[in-house]
């Protein structure tokens, strides 16, 4: 029963302790207000007011012609097609998120007991390495705004699936995970897939799988994370899901003690300005952990060369992960190499372009192998010590970078952003269109979050979004439009339209100031077609003609 309890406690206790209450409320959407949060939020509230699509991931409202799926706007998928179907029971601004980050500190406990079980069958050892898992950097630091991204149980629960001996109903065990993971982020989904083909390779070649069963496995497993890469809308951007920054966003090889101010005693050492996507800190606690373990690794009392071969597949995965992670612009410190790759593997690796984030699998087998050794290197009341002062040491020391997150999760809540669009205008203007554009038109556009709030708050579509991918075709295309648009003047009697100054001198020029309004509301520019044609439409405030 313990075994059961225990990390749900902790987990609970972990998330109120870094994260705070307040998000928990599903109106409050204050925290969600800036930056990637925003875009979570607005990808949510665009996809839950529309109707369903095919494949039911698409999210055409949110985007226009730039639109693709709610998987690119990070706003986990998984959730969205659970709330949606009840939207109408919600709340006007319902929030899932909060939710979801303590689900992840709960799956976070939860496996990582379970992975730490696999050495010890003592539930306060179990307990106190849990501990040190669900204090991890890496995950903690995904929740400045990386919200998908925090749950890392996907990946602890991959590496207990691999490090098990005898894992009963394969098939049904990593089909749920994947899936499960497919429905939540594109890197989980990475990492997770390659620690499965590993662990299935592996059992393959030491015959504890029939070659016939592993088949049925790949093939099964494949068609469905298929099927579920399809329907949650991996496929929806086309060209533009490759982009740049491979080599950029890498890790950097000291980052597992490069503390980046998430220590008091650590100092941070020199990085480059991607450095920051491979954030691999372990941790003063866990390096205390290797320290102590050193002695017992180099001794070879508890780990042999025959114990390592038989993981010799997850040892090369590992390798594999780690050089992706470094990239071909390799740096320790701030002495830096760059190695020659083929294009077409840079085209590739470019999918992933954040290649930093795939140390994640080997920085959880670092933290289990420390927890391993300790356990397996002295009696339990010794082993339960050295564990209990290392969590102590890992969450004290650790404060100093979840602290100033904790702040910023907890703002006063609210069930609106505040907002510079304050003028009445907009409140007819939301009645009179269907679509908001923003001119010149691109990804995460000036002051996008403003005006995908406006329109999101009144049902309407726009283009001023934040995606992590879209087409470049689309682009291209659209800009082709709002370029002829300018050109013409014939602007979209369905549109409101936002302008930059340069856009607005061109619509000035060649639109009709006899039907359409173009004037300075609330700090921007605005073009409404058809308004002066309009007897329920009012205007207060300075038109430009």
């Amino acid at each position: 029963m313990l075994s059961l309890v225990l990390p749900l406690v902790l987990g609970v206790i972990a998330f109120f302790v870094i994260v705070g209450p307040k998000v928990l409320n599903p109106t409050n959407i204050a925290w969600l207000e800036a930056g990637d949060p925003a875009t979570h939020y607005l990808g949510w509230l665009f996809y839950r007011n529309s109707e369903w699509e095919f494949p039911i991931g698409l999210n055409s409202s949110y985007g226009l012609e730039l639109a693709n799926s709610i998987l690119y706007s990070d706003s986990n998928p998984l959730l969205a097609f659970l709330f949606k179907p009840f939207s109408f029971l919600l709340p006007d601004n319902f929030q899932y998120f909060g939710i979801w980050l303590l689900l992840c500190f709960i799956f976070q406990a939860w496996f990582g007991s379970k992975l730490v079980g696999l050495t010890t069958d003592s539930n306060l050892l179990r307990f106190l390495g849990a501990g040190l898992i669900v204090f991890a950097p890496p995950m903690l630091w995904r929740l400045h705004g990386h919200l998908s991204l925090v749950g890392h149980f996907f990946l602890v629960a991959a590496l207990y699936l691999a490090f098990k001996a005898n894992l009963k109903r394969r098939e049904l065990t990593w089909g749920f995970l994947i899936a499960a993971t497919a429905l939540v982020h594109a890197y989980l989904l990475a990492l997770v897939l390659a620690i499965w083909i590993a662990d299935l390779s592996g059992r393959v070649i030491k015959k504890q799988v029939p070659v016939r069963s592993s088949i049925f496995e790949f093939v099964v497993l494949t068609l469905l994370v298929g099927l579920v890469c399809w329907q949650t809308g991996y496929f929806s951007v086309g060209v533009g899901t490759i982009s740049g920054g491979f080599g950029f966003y890498r890790m950097n090889i000291l980052s597992i003690v490069d503390s980046s101010g998430w220590s008091y005693i650590l100092r941070d050492f020199p990085q480059a300005a991607g450095d920051y996507e491979g954030f691999n800190y372990l941790g003063l606690g866990i390096i205390f952990l290797l320290i102590l373990s050193l002695p017992c690794l180099f001794s070879g009392k508890i780990v042999r060369i025959g114990a390592i071969a038989e993981y010799w597949h997850l040892v090369l995965l590992f390798i594999a992960l780690s050089l992706f992670a470094a990239s071909n612009t390799f740096a320790i410190g701030s002495v830096e190499f760059k190695y020659h790759l083929p294009n077409l593997f840079l085209e590739l690796a470019n999918i992933f372009r954040c290649s930093g984030r795939f140390f994640w699998p080997v920085f959880y087998t670092i933290i289990y192998l420390s927890i391993f050794f300790i356990i397996k290197s002295f009696d339990r009341r010794t082993a339960a010590v050295v564990l209990g002062l290392a969590l102590i040491v890992q969450v004290v020391d650790t404060s100093a970078g979840w602290l100033s997150i904790r702040k910023k999760l907890m703002v006063q809540p609210s069930s609106a952003w505040s907002s510079p669009l304050v003028n009445p205008f907009w409140g007819d203007a939301s009645k009179k269109y269907k679509k908001v554009r923003y001119i010149p038109i691109g990804n995460r556009s000036p002051k996008w979050e403003s005006i995908a709030y406006y329109a999101g708050q009144n049902g309407l579509s726009t283009d001023a979004v934040y995606l992590a991918r879209v087409s470049s075709h689309s682009v291209k295309s659209a800009q082709m439009l709002a370029s002829e648009v300018l050109r013409t003047g014939d602007f979209q009697l369905d549109s409101l339209y936002i302008l930059d100054d340069a856009a607005f001198r061109s619509a000035l020029i060649a639109g009709n100031s006899d039907s359409d309004l173009f004037a300075r509301v609330d700090g921007l520019n605005v073009v409404a077609p058809g308004w002066k044609n309009c007897a329920d439409c009012r205007f207060s405030g300075d038109e430009i003609k």
